[in-house]
């Protein structure tokens, strides 16, 4: 073991071991937290709006905060306070100008939304990072694999200068600045990531791919498989492992890894060590800390307060819109095996903000949680109540009894009659009996969710399948711009994107 690997794997064992130490509640945790980011943003246009000098007087901050403070979704933040930190106003919702900001894709509103990140995001990040990173002598890494090179893959480096700041993907504005302790060893390298286009960075980390002795494998599941796949091609090998034989790890975010698992292990000469992650534009909310469990522990105290809203009829409306009398909670009024949408308010300016994605405590003690779905992205046409997490176990569970890989999938709520039915595009380069996996995918979603068993019974005709390659679902993110290392497919479709999808598959068939 040289003198570096043994000092990285000592260094992360001690902070291991410092992570997990509980000196501390999560409650008080993310009250410190509450309390910092209070005070951060006490003399901002945000702060004096809401007399953040008040409540960090008041005997209960949390109480007048949430008293105080309205819910915003991205619509109301950015039309409030953010558009001002994107025209170059420093000191709007946070201490500072704002130098970067993400672009993600919208859903109701923008065609792009712009996310700040600040210096203070871009630090806490990286420590997240770097915490997640010193969890791996938990796995049984072999220390050298640690100094090898550690191969990132997401969106372009390139980002838009539009003078007083910079806007571009997330991944792409963290890979033009690795940290310092990731530079040694990150690929494809900086002046990679900057392509711009996503098919020609592709072609030069192929041209690269024998130059490097990959480790370890970051980024979202869709992206890593099709430069594996293109690798794998351009060198006529059998699997990646005769390419990178140190491969042990792939750190996987973004989206459920499970669909994906059987076509991607094909890929592989040898079994990865797979570490689950949550980064999302609005920070880094959670990570898989130990081997024995898929969940994520969330990251409490690392400028982050979270609360939680109980996703149900009560709090959303049918299109999965917050209502304004919405029930809040915080890390210790949870309960376990309960869907809640999460509310972050950040060190980037995010304040009580719907990030959009739905979550559940799986072990309330650890702090640990699975995402479920978003709460525009669900199937609940007449109180079937579908969710993305039934959509991918159902999918995942359905290719290991047909022996098939989907690669990707996308649904909507049709008319069928008098009735309704589910209506599932799925990604297949294999021939299938229609007939087995219609039966077999009813089946295992009756299975996971009591509702569409009911109302399968009901209003909810049997599901409709077709099956198209795979990569007409890359070829539609192409045509759409999303052709990027970072965008994802979306798992369920208004009727009109609906349509507009359905027109390019017919287009797409009467082209073969």
């Amino acid at each position: 073991m040289t003198s570096v690997a043994s000092s990285l794997v000592k260094g992360g064992v001690k902070l291991v071991q410092q992570f997990d130490r509980p000196y501390l509640s999560p409650e008080a945790q993310q009250r410190n937290v509450l309390l910092q980011l209070l005070k951060k943003a006490e003399h901002t246009a945000f702060g004096k709006h809401y007399d953040f000098s008040q409540m960090l007087l008041h005997p209960d901050p949390l109480y007048l905060f949430q008293r105080e403070v309205p819910l915003h979704d991205y619509d109301k933040m950015f039309d409030e306070w953010w558009h001002r930190s994107l025209a170059g106003e420093p000191d709007v919702s946070w201490k500072g100008y704002v130098r970067y900001f993400a672009l993600s894709s919208g859903t109701a509103g923008a065609a792009s939304k712009y996310i700040p990140v600040t210096i203070d995001m871009t630090r806490a990040m990286r420590q997240s990072a770097l915490r997640m990173f010193s969890c791996l002598p938990k796995y049984d890494v072999p220390a050298h694999l640690y100094i090898k090179d550690w191969l990132m893959i997401g969106g372009s480096a390139s980002l838009q200068n539009l003078g007083h700041c910079y806007t571009g993907d997330l991944s792409g504005i963290n890979a033009g600045r690795p940290p310092i302790w990731i530079r040694r060893f990150y690929k494809p390298g900086t002046a990679i990531a900057r392509i711009p286009n996503w098919d020609e960075r592709t072609k030069a980390i192929v041209a690269n791919a024998p130059k490097w002795d990959v480790s370890i494998l970051t980024g979202i599941p869709s992206w890593v498989q099709l430069t594996l796949e293109s690798i794998i091609d351009h060198y006529k090998l059998n699997h990646i492992h005769e390419m990178w034989p140190n491969l042990s790890l792939f750190v996987t975010g973004g989206t459920a890894f499970e669909p994906y698992r059987r076509s991607f292990e094909r890929l592989l000469g040898k079994p990865l060590i797979y570490q689950d992650s949550y980064l999302a534009s609005e920070g880094f909310i959670a990570f898989q800390s130990r081997p024995e469990t898929h969940a994520m522990r969330l990251v409490l105290n690392n400028g982050l307060f979270y609360e939680f809203v109980p996703f149900n009829e009560l709090n959303f409306d049918t299109d999965g819109q917050l209502r304004k009398s919405a029930e809040t909670l915080t890390i210790d009024e949870v309960e376990e095996g309960v869907d809640y949408a999460l509310l972050l308010t950040t060190c980037a300016g995010a304040w009580r903000y719907l990030i959009g994605d739905t979550v559940r405590f799986v072990n309330k003690d650890h702090s640990e949680i699975v995402i479920t779905g978003r709460t525009k992205h669900f199937l609940s046409i007449c109180g079937e109540h579908l969710s993305v997490d039934n959509m991918n176990h159902a999918v995942s569970q359905v290719s290991e009894l047909l022996g098939i890989d989907i690669r990707e999938f996308t649904v909507s709520g049709v008319k069928s009659g008098n009735h309704f039915a589910h209506h599932w595009y799925l990604g297949v380069d294999q021939p299938v009996d229609q007939r087995a996996l219609v039966q077999t995918l009813d089946a295992k979603l009756m299975e996971l969710n009591d509702d569409y068993r009911a109302e399968r019974s009901a209003m909810l005709d049997q599901l409709r399948i077709t099956t198209v390659p795979s990569h007409f679902f890359y070829d539609w993110q192409r045509i759409h711009g999303k052709m990027n290392g970072q965008s994802k497919v979306p798992r369920v479709m208004k009727p009109s994107q609906f349509a507009e999808w359905e027109k390019f598959v017919a287009s797409q068939q009467s082209a073969l």
